[in-house]
């Protein structure tokens, strides 16, 4: 099981590293062409969900990595997995159904990681 963390939380922080340097870097007209949400948010709230994907990305791996305070590592799952929620909410409201369904596999798969590593596979 503790392989599957890692191998989940290394997918995970892959996947969310590339979003957030993504959304953090990139102008908003470039991002609108990817991502149509683009367009209703602002772009100090798009760079803050970019680095805060960014850092949790982060937080999924080194912590642990490390050894320097591993109870990082579910936390920034659980806060992924936040962000996560709120991207299917926000897609539903902008009847993005698709979207829906690759957030909840983000989310469920956040949400493995933070029972895993807040639970019996703690480090």
């Amino acid at each position: 099981m503790n392989v599957a963390l890692w191998v989940v939380a290394g997918v995970l922080a892959v996947m969310f590293g590339m979003a957030g340097v993504m959304k953090s870097t990139q102008p908003k007209e470039k991002l609108s062409g990817k991502l149509p949400w683009v367009e209703d948010v602002s772009l100090p709230t798009v760079r803050l969900i970019g680095v805060s994907e960014l850092l949790g990305g982060l937080g999924l791996i080194l912590p642990a990595w490390t050894g320097i305070a591993p109870i990082l590592t579910p936390i920034a799952a659980t806060g992924l997995a936040v962000i996560m929620a709120l991207a299917a909410v926000t897609h539903a409201r902008r009847k993005e159904y698709p979207a829906i369904v690759f957030n909840l596999v983000l989310l469920a798969a956040a949400v493995f990681v933070a029972w895993g590593r807040f639970g019996p596979y703690s480090y």
